[in-house]
């Protein structure tokens, strides 16, 4: 880490206040890295679980249309409406934690600029782009696709 313009760097001859606001400035900065990757972790369990909803509710919808289909059974409405919502289920999960997700991430970054202009912590590292929202998104159209392809009969999955 380069030292701020006008300053020298901070070394182990340098006076113990300075080395331990230097020392507690870095580990604030990486305690903003470590909530960062604990929302992630947060974001990737809602994904994880909204998966498993659509692809259930899909499976039990796409199993009961077959059986119906095939003659084995005459009504199927229940079953496919249970599949139906299984799937609804995992979108609206899957859209309260995208909001909860971004919602958290502009508090932190706005913490953050708060601290860094104060001088309490360092601004070189920055918050790169998420994957794991940039995969809750991309679930969440291919959620969407289904829902449409289930209740229409038409789309990439119907």
């Amino acid at each position: 880490m380069a030292p701020a313009p006008g300053t020298t760097p901070v070394t182990a001859q340098s006076d113990s206040d300075r080395i331990s606001v230097e020392l507690s400035s870095r580990r604030t900065g990486m305690s903003f890295q470590r909530t960062r990757m604990s929302a992630d972790r947060t974001l990737m369990s809602v994904l994880r679980t909204s998966l498993s909803l659509i692809s259930f509710g899909f499976t039990i919808y796409q199993v009961f249309e077959k059986l119906r289909e095939a003659g084995t059974i005459t009504h199927a409405a229940a079953p496919r409406n249970f599949g139906v919502a299984l799937v609804l289920l995992g979108i609206a999960m899957l859209v309260i934690g995208i909001v909860y997700h971004v919602r958290f991430m502009i508090g932190l970054r706005e913490e953050r600029e708060a601290m860094k202009a104060a001088g309490l912590v360092h601004g070189e590292s920055r918050f790169p782009v998420s994957l794991t929202l940039l995969t809750a998104i991309v679930l969440l159209l291919i959620g969407v696709a289904a829902v449409i392809s289930m209740l229409f009969q038409a789309g990439p999955f119907g």
